[in-house]
């Protein structure tokens, strides 16, 4: 249950574009780092390019090595202004919200969110099972593909570091993921404890006092 209410406190809306923040994330931060996920295929944005038309369409990948990061603003802005933007939940890079989302069911309740609203019927259809085998595969992925390309970036943003780096990248993240969601087991456990104690102390206080020695 508490676990459920973190998560849900983790969600906003920005204009269009659903967030996932860490719960102690304030209105007043906008320049926290963030990445971009397509909750349904899992993949995270590696940039974006335009169509013929000069729509916006963010280009994504299977790894979370590959993606890329901007400013909040910047990434809400991105995630509101292309042509699917049904599909999109803007990530905090901070480990609270990155262990809650990827471990915490964070990933699960953003679909749910992203179906009651959008009136798109292709979004069932195009759900990728979430599976712990599937998670790992998209947090350490080694076979990170370079997915920089001149129509994918503009000039003043350079393609994700791939490679050694890359593989370093995902392997601290995975590490930060697990990290987090072993303290959320411990912290509701440590609950329960506390919880058992009150209703002790209280029991102890409802007993009648003994009777005093003659």
């Amino acid at each position: 249950m508490a676990e459920n209410q973190l998560v849900n406190d983790c969600l906003h809306r920005r204009g269009g574009a659903l967030l996932f923040m860490a719960p102690e994330w304030s209105e007043t931060e906008r320049a926290v780092p963030c990445q971009i996920v397509d909750v349904f295929a899992l993949q995270v944005v590696t940039g974006f390019t335009r169509d013929p038309q000069g729509k916006l369409l963010l280009e994504a990948h299977p790894s979370v090595a590959a993606g890329r990061s901007w400013s909040l603003a910047k990434a809400a802005q991105l995630a509101q202004l292309d042509a699917r933007p049904e599909r999109w939940v803007v990530l905090q890079r901070n480990n609270r919200a990155w262990g809650l989302f990827w471990a915490g069911g964070g990933l699960h309740r953003c679909r749910q969110e992203l179906l009651e609203t959008s009136q798109s019927p292709a979004l069932s259809s195009a759900i990728v099972p979430v599976t712990p085998e599937a998670v790992l595969r998209l947090v350490l992925n080694l076979d990170v593909e370079d997915t920089s390309s001149a129509k994918t970036f503009q000039a003043n943003e350079p393609p994700a570091a791939v490679g050694a780096p890359g593989v370093l990248k995902a392997v601290l993240w995975t590490s930060v993921a697990w990290l987090a969601v072993l303290a959320l087991t411990a912290a509701g456990f440590l609950g329960v404890l506390r919880e058992q104690d009150r209703k002790l102390e209280l029991l102890l206080e409802r007993l009648p006092a003994p009777a005093a020695d003659r």
